[in-house]
């Protein structure tokens, strides 16, 4: 995605449940979908790591995106399913980083792997994201 691209998507979070789990695209440069979200009061369990829930919101933005960047504006996106395997436990201040790589990219369905990691690499989560291209 490419820096103009994550500054369209970006300003669109606003307002959003993304943007208040702080969650801002960033440039790649291939076909994956790049992004952060710190880890703080707004993405946290009760006991201070990153909220599993926090993490599945995080893999169907960066998928949906990763989606509508492919098709363009003339297609609606919609999640159909996310499921995700909580790895490793995140640190208690910081930000995570999370990957969306397309696995299958038809006409009327994308399937993506987001992987999620802490500051340091380790992986934390790795999400599966099934979506519908609506035209």
């Amino acid at each position: 995605m490419t820096k103009e691209q994550c500054d369209i998507f970006n300003s669109r979070l606003v307002g959003t449940m993304n943007h208040m789990l702080g969650i801002r695209f960033l440039p790649t440069d291939d076909e994956s979908v790049l992004g952060e979200m710190p880890i703080n009061e707004n993405t946290v369990q009760y006991f201070g790591i990153l909220h599993g829930g926090a993490a599945l919101a995080m893999a169907e933005t960066l998928a949906g995106a990763g989606s509508l960047a492919i098709v363009g504006e003339y297609a609606r996106i919609c999640g159909l399913q996310v499921s995700g395997n909580h790895i490793g436990m995140s640190a208690k201040e910081g930000k995570v980083i999370g990957k969306a790589t397309p696995i299958h990219i038809g006409r009327t369905t994308h399937i993506w792997n987001v992987e999620i990691r802490g500051e340091d690499g380790k992986l934390l989560s790795t999400e599966r994201v099934t979506n519908m291209v609506l035209i």
